[in-house]
């Protein structure tokens, strides 16, 4: 049986030789760690969180201690998140080009249109998303209110944690907050953000692999290994804008195409 075979013209066979892609070391490993390491922690503390609130699971016996197992590995937890948040916020001053403050907040020309157009895309107005090495613009903003959801998840922890624990030292850090907002009032934030950081874990989940398949650029795959496939233009955009980078707040550092890409 015979198989007609359409031959791809000349000119789509031109297009793909001349696309160039380049494998950039974007993500580096403490940025990896930390990712991770808020992702497992942010799942424990969901369903520890949810049993303390609602004990889902009876064991008989007068020795199980169910709860305060929970309770043990929520705070755990707690503070494995604590320090994989430190880690990251250390990280926007000490990273790459890629993982540090100023690409999270629209401050260039680029980062503004990029902005417009992620809204433009996410609205169904535009059919790929804004070619961008690291985080889009619109994507920057959303981790950092997510950011602060987990500062506050954090904070109002440490203060339950502390008016059981009786810590002087928590005392002294956190010890002045309840008398300024009610423990009750601390209570309800901390159990209602965790609904605030589950909605945006599924929505990341999702526009994750949306944008992966989109562009084909190993977004996926750059959270475990830290690089993604960029063309040559969107590299030398790029280039252009880490020059205009003020000297002042960043070191002179040297961004080329090589497999690793130097801070």
């Amino acid at each position: 049986m015979a198989v007609a075979v359409t031959p791809i013209p000349e000119e789509k066979h031109a297009a793909a030789a001349e696309e160039h892609l380049v494998p950039v070391y974007v993500w580096e490993l403490p940025v990896r760690l930390s990712h991770w390491g808020i992702v497992a922690a942010v799942t424990v503390l969901t369903w520890t969180g949810l049993y303390l609130h609602t004990p889902f699971l009876i064991f008989p016996g007068p020795r199980t201690w169910t709860m305060g197992t929970v309770r043990f590995i929520h705070e755990l937890a707690g503070f494995e998140l604590i320090g994989a948040l430190i880690v990251r916020l250390y990280w926007f001053f000490a990273g790459n080009h890629w993982a540090r403050w100023r690409q999270f907040l629209p401050l260039t020309h680029r980062q503004w249109l990029s902005l417009k157009a992620m809204v433009r895309y996410y609205t169904f107005q535009q059919r790929k998303p804004f070619e961008q090495i690291g985080h889009n613009t619109l994507a920057g903003l959303t981790y950092i209110v997510v950011y602060f959801l987990i500062a506050c998840e954090c904070v109002t922890g440490l203060v339950l944690f502390g008016t059981v624990e009786g810590s002087p030292t928590l005392n002294f850090f956190v010890g002045w907050i309840p008398r300024l907002i009610d423990i009750q009032w601390l209570r309800m934030i901390h159990f209602l953000f965790m609904f605030f950081l589950m909605a945006f874990f599924i929505h990341h989940v999702y526009s994750a692999v949306l944008v992966a398949m989109t562009e084909r650029n190993a977004e996926m795959e750059s959270i475990f290994s830290g690089y993604k496939f960029v063309d040559d233009e969107t590299i030398d955009e790029e280039l252009r804008i880490a020059n205009l980078e003020p000297s002042h707040l960043f070191r002179p550092r040297r961004i080329h195409r090589t497999r690793n890409w130097d801070r």
